[in-house]
């Protein structure tokens, strides 16, 4: 059991951070470089998942992704499958809950970059999206990191919108803290203890690697 939800758990986890880091870098990019009506209302969206309960924005994404949810339905009768109690709805899932930190992360290392840095490229004819990967990117690199890294952690991690999405089945959606869950409350004690030690010792090594990141050490 606990083997296979690791398994479950490492894919969810590294899906979701791809996810999360190509789209929060992104977004957090047009947050930091672009001026428009509505821009901390969009801000204020992305990082909702981070106040609200997490079964909160689990019933948000069943709302939107259930079977006859607002995208759900139309996905059902187009594609004929639905995204509930699947292995993609917990990378959906882990996605949502880990996005904020990338996009909170990546905007406000964009916004730390030197301006004259993006000037000096523009004026040498570098067009925007040469700018962006050749020299803003790189700049804002240990800054996408520790995003990128806190958000694995959180996809890791993540428990309650997974279980309002993906339910708790096992070997097909039970991640290591659903199965965390399920040894507690059956009484398996010693199962639950070696995967709370697992599960703190990734995400010790997580925090130390992004404290390593902060002070310019990696």
């Amino acid at each position: 059991m606990i083997l296979k939800a690791l398994e479950i758990s490492l894919v969810v986890a590294i899906a979701a951070t791809a996810v999360a880091v190509i789209s929060g870098t992104l977004v957090g990019w047009v947050l930091a470089r672009r001026r428009f009506r509505g821009r901390e209302l969009l801000d204020a969206l992305f990082s909702l998942p981070l106040v609200l309960p997490p079964t909160v924005t689990g019933y948000y994404l069943l709302v939107v992704l259930g079977r006859n949810g607002l995208l759900g339905a139309p996905i059902r009768l187009a594609f004929g499958f639905t995204i509930p109690f699947t292995l993609l709805a917990c990378i959906v899932a882990a996605t949502v809950m880990a996005l904020p930190f990338v996009v909170r992360a990546a905007r406000v290392a964009f916004e730390e970059i030197d301006p004259r840095q993006r000037l000096a490229a523009a004026s040498l004819g570098a067009a925007t999206g040469r700018t962006f990967w050749r020299v803003e990117v790189p700049l804002a690199r240990r800054g996408l990191a520790a995003g990128a890294a806190l958000a694995f952690a959180r996809a890791l991690g993540e428990f309650g919108a997974t279980l309002m999405l993906a339910g708790n089945i096992p070997g097909r959606t039970q991640t290591l803290p659903l199965a965390l869950y399920e040894a507690t409350i059956t009484g398996e004690d010693a199962a639950a203890l070696v995967m709370c030690a697992a599960l703190t010792a990734v995400s010790i090594v997580l925090l130390l690697s992004v404290g390593r990141l902060g002070r310019g050490k990696l």
